[in-house]
């Protein structure tokens, strides 16, 4: 099992399969756009199966699939089928922005997804393309019926910003009255790849929190799991449950168990970590399993204690990646 010096155990690995996507977020990638990765710099799926399965035979159990959006990348279905029969992965979810999704839900509760996060800032048709900069909400909501529809978890996954979508945020928490979602909101992260960094927060996890009481006063809170970055609550007589995401304050960090795996092929100990350890060069200077074991372990017994530690070691100049680059 895969220990930090915190004593965490880390068991649970974000793949990003591309850094290419759909939409174009304002909050995950700069203005002009990405420079995007050329093939070549990309992991290949038989690379990325050999690092996913060196990983769960150290303790990851769990593996999401991110991007980007990851269902841009062509032949990602037959790499999640050799993906789900890894001996030892327990649990193999996926977070899409929905745009191309919906067709393949089928598919994917065949090869055993249980779970999905979905991305959607908003239910307004025109501050969705504000948002997104594509007209593309009936697709999105869409690919949400159509999981519920084949049982789906689905987690919708909404970031909260000033002058954007806050409008959205009673509206979001309807949805969980009648369909058996999470909804879930994140403070907004300095991730776009610019040079705008947020020193306060106009909306952090309290503020959200005060403002869905506004609209419904009897909301209760629940357990939140073990290792959850969500503080969870719920309205009484609700089907589904809402979720509110500290993600810049990062009040969470203590009990982090994740890594992540850029799609270039960085392993990244912390989403704030500017650094990283190049796996894809290991792989292609010919490194054994056990070679590629012991950088994984030395790269996790660097993991720093939280995001602030991360943050303040590697970003001086306070300009992030964009998340597209990292990884959702």
């Amino acid at each position: 099992m895969l220990t930090d010096k915190f004593g965490r155990k880390i068991n649970y690995l974000r793949l990003a399969v591309t850094d290419r996507c759909n939409l174009r977020c304002f909050y995950c990638m700069p203005e002009t756009g990405n420079n995007w990765l050329n093939r070549s710099e990309l992991l290949s799926w038989e690379e990325m199966l050999r690092l996913c399965s060196v990983m769960v035979g150290m303790g990851i159990s769990k593996i999401r699939i991110t991007g980007g959006e990851p269902f841009v990348r062509k032949d990602i279905i037959p790499f999640l089928a050799e993906l789900s029969a890894l001996n030892g992965l327990d649990e193999l979810t996926i977070t899409t922005n929905g745009v191309v999704t919906a067709p393949l839900v089928p598919e994917l509760k065949r090869l055993g997804i249980r779970s999905v996060n979905l991305s959607l800032d908003t239910l307004d048709r025109q501050r969705f393309v504000d948002i997104t900069h594509r007209d593309e909400l009936d697709k999105v909501l869409e690919t949400m019926y159509t999981l519920i529809a084949h049982d789906i978890k689905v987690k919708i996954n909404a970031v909260v910003m000033e002058g954007k979508n806050i409008q959205d945020i009673a509206p979001l928490v309807a949805l969980t009255k009648d369909l058996p979602v999470s909804m879930r909101f994140i403070e907004e992260m300095p991730f776009n790849g610019g040079a705008q960094h947020y020193a306060t927060l106009a909306w952090d996890h309290m503020r959200i929190l005060q403002e869905i009481k506004q609209h419904y006063p009897t909301l209760q809170k629940i357990t939140d799991p073990a290792n959850s970055t969500s503080y969870n609550y719920q309205v009484p007589g609700h089907k589904g449950d809402v979720g509110i995401i500290a993600a810049y304050t990062r009040s969470f960090c203590g009990t982090c168990n994740r890594i992540r795996l850029t799609p270039q092929g960085t392993l990244k100990t912390c989403l704030y970590d500017n650094g990283g350890t190049n796996l894809k060069d290991l792989l292609r200077n010919g490194a054994t399993d056990v070679a590629v074991q012991a950088a994984i372990v030395h790269a996790v017994s660097g993991k720093a204690k939280d995001g602030h530690e991360a943050e303040r070691a590697t970003h001086p100049d306070g300009v992030h990646e964009s998340m597209a680059m990292i990884g959702g």
